[in-house]
């Protein structure tokens, strides 16, 4: 079963960081990734760009937005998609991802949407 789990920080927390604690940071995390690839689970894994577009809702325009921020006051700063047994195995992973430290880690099942 595919989880996916979400990066969320609080808008502003990167450019508090030092050059150096931005980089020990990513590190951590890429770190974390070949971990989870080594164990079997890491479908996939990236940070998200600064840029939204929305289309759809807004009378087929597309509307962009400064981003990657959701409308609160977080902004998504990548995912992790892995493939687990059940929610609490995917709770595990999300203790263990070293991004918990600093920002909330959103677990969410993925599947069809009629279900």
């Amino acid at each position: 079963m595919a989880y996916m789990l979400l990066i969320l920080e609080p808008t502003g927390q990167r450019s508090t960081r030092t050059p150096a604690q931005g980089h020990d940071a990513y590190q951590q995390m890429l770190d974390y990734n070949v971990r989870l690839r080594k164990r079997g689970v890491l479908i996939a894994s990236d940070a998200l760009k600064t840029e939204v577009v929305r289309f759809g809702q807004h009378n087929g325009h597309a509307q962009r937005l400064d981003g990657p921020f959701t409308e609160s006051k977080e902004l998504i700063g990548g995912f992790l998609l892995l493939d687990c047994e059940t929610s609490e195995e995917a709770l595990g992973f999300a203790r263990e991802c070293p991004a918990a430290a600093w920002a909330t880690i959103e677990i969410r099942e993925l599947g069809t949407c009629y279900e």
